[in-house]
């Protein structure tokens, strides 16, 4: 048995000299002929977390949409329903993968899924900026509290056109085109960066408004939402940083980062998996159902002369 290379594409030959091919139009490798290593990711995904995954994506996913009609929080639960689909259709394309990690289907499901879905996370936690400005002060703001949903929404749907675009291009050349993985960093470069200045104004915010704030008895629900919807943020960061990290080398069968399923399982599907549930406890319903935060005394008695 031996590894060979035909027409450039990879190929596997049993002692009978019958070739397998492990890439290019023409693959028929299949894991009762061919060796894992030899696929674009170089392992047969665990079968156990992938199952773990969807069933917590679906339970997320019922809760955003009784909590949406709940409270009417359309986007909200709009954006992150969609998260949870594409993140189910991701994990179920990785149980196909590990069914043959040469065919194209399980390929294509997983690599375009799972690298879109944070984007739709991201838009929800774009609008919370909004609404914390109105809630808190929104005098105290540098800008009109829809103007950054203006900012912010634009640049997560052109990094999810660039990331949809890249990964199935990426897909459907089976990882070898560096066109494809360049228009996947861009998106993702995009969301990072556009993650990283929407950190930056709400601690400017938080900075400007800091007379309002520290005065004024904010109730631990309102708190408890901060916390998290600033941990879901970072958590989705940290996940965007990696997944440029691992396709920094493309699909290359020689990737470390690529063919690393702890890597993976660590730094993408346990940060984005923490960050989903933790917008169930940042839901903004229960939160922002008052309209905005009690005057302070301060405030009343400007009010009053």
């Amino acid at each position: 048995m031996s590894v060979t290379n035909i027409n450039g594409n990879q190929a596997f030959q049993l002692p009978n000299g019958t070739f397998w091919l492990a890439s290019g139009a023409y693959t028929n490798c299949t894991v009762a002929h061919c060796p894992v290593a030899l696929s674009v990711y170089g392992y047969r995904p665990s079968l156990a977390a992938s199952g773990v995954l969807i069933a917590l994506y679906f339970i997320c996913m019922i809760i955003q949409i009784v909590l949406g009609f709940r409270y009417k929080t359309w986007w909200f639960m709009g954006s992150m329903v969609f998260g949870c689909i594409d993140e189910i259709l991701g994990y179920a394309g990785r149980i196909l993968y590990w069914q043959n990690p040469w065919a194209q289907p399980g390929f294509i499901m997983q690599i375009v899924c799972i690298t879109i879905g944070p984007v739709f996370f991201a838009a929800a936690i774009y609008v919370m900026l909004t609404q914390i400005i109105t809630y808190l002060s929104p005098s105290h703001s540098r800008f009109a509290p829809k103007l950054f949903i203006w900012i912010f929404i634009p640049f997560d749907i052109l990094s999810l056109v660039l990331q949809a675009i890249g990964g199935a291009m990426s897909s459907s050349s089976n990882g070898k085109s560096s066109t494809a993985v360049n228009i996947a960093l861009a998106g993702l470069s995009i969301q990072v960066i556009t993650l990283f200045f929407f950190c930056v104004l709400i601690v400017d915010y938080a900075i400007r408004s800091r007379s309002v704030w520290t005065k004024a008895a904010l109730p631990t629900r309102f708190k408890v939402f901060c916390g998290f919807l600033a941990l879901a943020t970072i958590l989705i960061l940290i996940r965007c940083s990696y997944r440029i990290f691992e396709l920094s080398e493309g699909y290359s069968r020689n990737s470390k980062a690529l063919r690393d399923e702890g890597l993976f399982i660590g730094l993408e599907s346990v940060m984005v998996i923490v960050a989903a549930y933790c917008l169930v406890v940042a839901h903004p319903g229960p939160v922002f159902k008052s309209g905005r935060l009690p005057p302070s005394d301060s405030e009343r008695t400007s009010v009053e002369k």
